[in-house]
């Protein structure tokens, strides 16, 4: 199953990569909001696939995706000290978006849309951004584990 899991990650980098999102908030495309967004959709899809497979498996995929966005810091040209302290800033912050996630279904729209913007920082209105997560946790819910891994899908929503 471990080579699978490069297709789980290529699909959330698949999503993170659709540029209607970066229109919706910003017309820059860095490799910081790239990441948070990449986060982002982590976290739902942690949160919708959870109860289906085994803790030992989701922990595994989320070693996975952590240790790809390491390689990917380190393709920037970072330094290991700078690794360290970035790796532990980012699955910091991944963990406090995780609470928040968890809770998403329950949120009003306002406190969706503060909360994207706690981790995006831009001074936009963030109503499409926060609908876009709503489809995508919909979409989650309406598709099964097995495909995220059978190869990289295209977002329908």
């Amino acid at each position: 199953m471990q080579k699978n899991y490069i297709n789980i990650y290529n699909n959330l980098v698949n999503f993170s990569r659709n540029k209607k999102l970066f229109n919706i908030f910003t017309k820059k495309d860095t490799f910081s909001d790239r990441l948070i967004i990449l986060l982002i959709h982590l976290g739902f899809f942690i949160k919708n696939y959870k109860s289906d497979i085994s803790k030992e498996e989701m922990q595994q995929i989320y070693d996975y995706v952590f240790r790809q966005l390491e390689l990917s810091i380190r393709e920037i040209g970072y330094g290991d000290a700078s690794i360290n302290k970035k790796m532990k800033d980012y699955i910091n912050v991944f963990h406090s978006m995780l609470e928040k996630i968890e809770t998403w279904d329950s949120l009003s729209d306002t406190n969706k849309d503060k909360y994207l913007k706690n981790y995006l920082n831009y001074n936009v209105n963030f109503k499409d951004l926060s609908t876009y997560f709503n489809k995508f946790s919909i979409f989650l819910s309406n598709k099964p584990f097995n495909l995220f891994t059978k190869g990289v899908i295209k977002s329908e929503f």
